[in-house]
């Protein structure tokens, strides 16, 4: 199996194209402030992962800025902290706040080069503009967590996916699902037979971060511990498609 076997790539966003960690992070900054806990980022993330996939199950057709607003409140209660208004109201609204990673932009110019380019995100459509606007490329399909009334790892997101590519004329085959999360994407990934890309952006550092620790363990077809990397893999194999071509 090659990458230039596929005419789709399907992308995760947040924690594979835009950083999340560092917008959680910097989002929870002032309430965890407040816990005098002197918590480190990484602990911080863990604590985020522990509540957000829950939450998502709780309440699946909630906007995502309802998610963070309720996460807000299920941390704050752990750490036996009053909730604050303002600071939860930011934390809610702070997905406009998230940048992408520095090989993202240029990474998906790359690709859209030889591929259809498509999102599977815990999102809704309001706040995934925001971010669109920042990665600067026009998506040939989009699907959200909003359009489904479900957050991945739910198997019914990449059901919905796997429709909209196929009236576009694209069958599973066609598609591999690029994500960082083994939980939100490889796990169901493997589970409706889509092949995978692992993009790796925890690959020096301990744990899983913000993401929910997967109960399954999760198989892929490659992995790249950036964009860029894989990036770098597509242009070799063009390149050695070339030189054969000439010989």
């Amino acid at each position: 199996m090659k990458l230039t076997d596929f005419e789709v790539l399907s992308f995760d966003c947040y924690g594979t194209l835009i950083d999340w960690e560092t917008g959680i992070f910097n989002a929870l900054k002032p309430l965890a402030a407040r816990s005098g806990k002197n918590l480190t980022r990484d602990q911080i993330l863990e604590v985020f992962g522990r509540h957000e996939s829950p939450q998502q199950k709780t309440t699946p057709t909630a906007l995502y800025s309802d998610i963070l607003r309720k996460v807000y409140d299920r941390i704050a209660k752990e750490w036996k902290l009053d909730s604050d208004e303002k600071e939860r109201e930011a934390f809610g609204t702070s997905v406009k706040d998230w940048p992408p990673f520095p090989d993202s932009l240029n990474a998906l110019h790359y690709f859209k080069q030889y591929y259809k380019l498509a999102i599977l995100s815990n999102i809704d459509r309001g706040e995934f503009e925001f971010s669109k606007v920042k990665l600067g490329v026009e998506f040939d399909c989009v699907v959200t967590a909003q359009d489904v009334g479900s957050y991945k790892p739910d198997p019914k997101n990449f059901a919905y996916l796997m429709d909209a590519l196929y009236t576009l004329g694209f069958e599973k085959k066609s598609i591999l699902h690029v994500a960082e999360s083994l939980y939100h994407d490889h796990v169901p990934a493997n589970a409706a037979g889509l092949a995978s890309s692992w993009i790796h952006r925890r690959h020096d550092k301990e744990g899983f971060g913000a993401i929910h620790v997967p109960a399954t363990e999760a198989t892929y077809n490659f992995r790249f511990i950036s964009l860029a990397k894989m990036v770098e893999s597509h242009q070799k194999l063009v390149g050695e498609h070339a030189r054969n071509a000439k010989a």
